[in-house]
């Protein structure tokens, strides 16, 4: 494997598309509002994956030094892990997440200084939550803080920051629409969590699912999935969703799929088969805003 694959798979590319989708998401509120610009749309979208890819990498490095992550994790099973795996070195994926994030920042900047400093306020946040996610001395992802800094995140900060790109100011239906989607981001890591129980425990983590008991966490899961779903549908009957945001309930199979295996089993890949479900929520959610905005 090639030095340059290892440093792409290090930055887990495939959680790329959850980024994508609360970019477009904000963008296309943006333009059913206004102009569109595809430039910024672009840039926007380059500047806040910069940024992602430089959270896990940081993510990564520090769950390795404090022992977090080893060759018997179970995300080391299913997914490469170049660093606990030995192909890169602690100093070579710290490099990588320094590079990618001062490239984020240099974006964010050049968006600020021509499209306002509302930007650059989000972007010191994202910065900080990416950061400070397992860094000391905040680690607060091991504080059972990371569902909600995810869903902040993933949610109303970066639909809003994407709107935000286009439009020039805030919008209360961008950050209305963000909230489902956002939920379904965070599940991805309460999933992660709900699965690694037992070990976190033992390394002394404290996370939402070891807060709650497994049993309640499982039912919290469940409960968060259909919220996001009800709210899809409520705000299609009453705004500012519209009747096709209704064709986001095509992914609800995936979801029972997933049920079933999580209420017996959390799998292995518990947190990307619920990436799974909310990159096709959002796709979904996605494609029902064009569609409306054109019709």
């Amino acid at each position: 494997m090639s030095f340059y694959k290892k440093w792409f798979l290090a930055t887990r590319p495939w959680s790329f598309t959850m980024t994508a989708v609360s970019v477009s998401m904000g963008s296309v509120m943006g333009a059913i509002d206004g102009g569109f610009s595809w430039f910024l749309y672009l840039l926007a979208l380059t500047g806040v994956v910069f940024m992602h890819a430089a959270a896990n990498l940081f993510n990564d490095y520090y769950d390795v030094l404090s022992g977090v992550d080893t060759l018997e994790v179970s995300t080391a099973q299913y997914r490469p892990h170049p660093l606990v795996e030995g192909s890169l070195t602690v100093r070579e994926v710290l490099a990588e997440a320094v590079i990618l994030f001062v490239l984020a920042g240099v974006i964010g900047i050049f968006l600020a200084a021509t499209r306002g400093w509302m930007i650059l306020v989000l972007a010191l946040i994202g910065a900080c939550a990416g950061l400070f996610y397992t860094a000391p001395p905040f680690k607060y992802k091991y504080k059972a803080l990371g569902e909600i800094s995810v869903f902040l995140m993933w949610g109303p900060l970066m639909v809003e920051g994407a709107y935000f790109v286009q439009r020039q100011t805030l919008s209360l239906d961008a950050l209305w629409v963000s909230l489902p989607f956002g939920v379904l981001v965070a599940l991805v890591l309460l999933a992660n969590n709900l699965r690694d129980t037992a070990d976190d425990r033992e390394k002394g983590i404290k996370t939402l699912s070891i807060m709650t008991g497994h049993h309640k966490g499982i039912w919290l899961y469940v409960l968060l999935v259909a919220c996001a779903y009800v709210s899809v549908v409520v705000m299609a009957f009453t705004g500012p969703l519209n009747h096709w945001s209704l064709i986001v309930l095509i992914s609800l199979p995936l979801f029972f799929s997933l049920l079933n295996k999580m209420i017996h089993n959390p799998p292995l890949d518990a947190d990307a088969q619920t990436a799974k479900l909310n990159t096709a929520f959002g796709i979904l959610l996605l494609i029902s805003l064009v569609i409306g905005s054109l019709t």
